[in-house]
């Protein structure tokens, strides 16, 4: 019901808030004599959103003060800290900003637990450089059926080069640019749309796509020539896989069922798993994922994945093509997942990904061949990408 004005606003305040959480929380702390009780409704939340205002946002001191102390009386839990809130910010706006010129942003807005995790897999430095990758508003990705650079110029984009076109953040309604009601085009991320391009030639192949919504997989299987049969287990998530491959012109088989169910008869030149996962390399895009998600979820996931992987193998012909992939930063979800599989399955082997194939460049690529992106790696003359893994994997006869 907002004016598009303020809407966008409320949007940048809100992904602003959480990108840089670690940040404001520390200020405030410093300004905030003893913590508020637990019984004080919405405060905190309410003197976060105005220190991101009056820090990151360059809104007025006034306007911002006003607004949060607004909020506060309105708020049934919070107007008893109407005047705190008012005190504290107004201490904010004048010595805040000081407080954060030493500060190590990157750690700040990160969660101690991820933090810990990645330097452990990652080191220091890189760690640093992917939480600092995070405080960045993404790019909008897109995947063309053909003709990158027509569409590059159609959209005044840039061509990368593995093909897809990326356009500058905020570009309007997307649903309005050219080419998006017809098909000819759709969102995804340049990370998300390369393993599905490490699959080759497809035309006339049959392919199984599992956990298939919402679909930016599937519709470069069809866009690739292949006989898709995807499958999903959420009637919601297969509604929208469905509208936009309807949209595109694509008629694949649509299953809507448990993947751990499916009849083992039924066989695939390849089958692509795109495993549910913690989705921690898609940070950029989803700055609440750092504060919903915890270890022991990610330890459940890396189970299901285990059970999944075990499941789509049964699905490969011989000789056929195992593809898994997850939007993770997490070795166990990639790497080690994969590792694992290969020593419980000798009839599968990986098959390595040489630097250049489909564009993909070599920094792309992990000692063991494997696809391994990271938020702040380059992507031809571009900065910043989701974290993916991808494995490719094929079935001895």
């Amino acid at each position: 019901t907002l004016a598009p004005r303020d809407r966008a606003f409320f949007m940048t305040l809100v992904m602003t808030a959480l990108r840089r959480r670690g940040e404001a929380d520390s200020v405030i702390k410093s300004f905030l004599a003893t913590p508020l009780p637990r019984k004080s409704g919405r405060a905190s939340l309410i003197l976060l959103l105005g220190t991101v205002q009056l820090l990151f946002l360059g809104v007025a001191p006034h306007a911002a003060i006003d607004l949060s102390v607004r909020l506060a009386r309105n708020d049934s839990g919070a107007r008893h800290f109407a005047g705190l809130i008012n005190a504290v910010l107004r201490k904010i706006a004048a010595g805040g900003h000081s407080l954060l010129r030493d500060a190590d942003a990157a750690q700040l807005n990160t969660p101690l637990w991820l933090w810990t995790k990645w330097c452990h897999a990652y080191g220091s430095p890189v760690t640093e450089a992917m939480a600092q990758a995070h405080g960045s508003e993404p790019p909008l990705d897109v995947t063309v059926k053909e003709n990158s650079a027509l569409w590059s110029e159609r959209l005044g984009g840039l061509a990368l080069p593995t093909g897809t076109v990326r356009l500058e953040p905020n570009q309007g309604v997307v649903d309005l640019l050219p080419g998006y009601s017809d098909g000819a085009w759709w969102i995804q991320d340049a990370a998300a749309a390369m393993p599905v391009k490490l699959l080759g030639d497809l035309s006339g192949k049959t392919v199984l796509d599992l956990c298939a919504a919402p679909g930016g997989k599937a519709l470069q299987l069809c866009a690739a020539g292949a006989d898709v049969t995807a499958v999903d287990i959420s009637a919601i998530r297969l509604q929208r896989l469905a509208e936009n491959l309807g949209r595109a012109g694509y008629r694949p088989k649509v299953i809507e069922g448990d993947a751990m169910r499916l009849d083992p008869q039924l066989q695939f030149d390849a089958v692509l798993l795109d495993a549910p996962c913690s989705a921690t390399g898609t940070i950029r895009r989803h700055p609440d994922l750092p504060y919903r998600k915890t270890a022991r979820q990610i330890d459940s996931l890396v189970a299901l994945q285990r059970k999944m992987l075990e499941k789509s193998a049964l699905h490969v012909k011989n000789g056929g093509t195992l593809l898994y992939c997850a939007c993770s930063l997490e070795p166990e979800e990639g790497e080690l997942q994969i590792e694992r599989f290969l020593d419980d399955n000798p009839h599968f082997s990986a098959v390595p990904i040489t630097p250049g194939e489909s564009g993909i460049e070599g920094h792309f690529i992990s000692p063991a061949g494997y696809l391994r992106t990271l938020p702040q790696m380059p992507i031809g003359m571009s900065l910043t990408l989701d974290g993916f893994f991808a494995a490719r994997l094929t079935r001895r006869n």
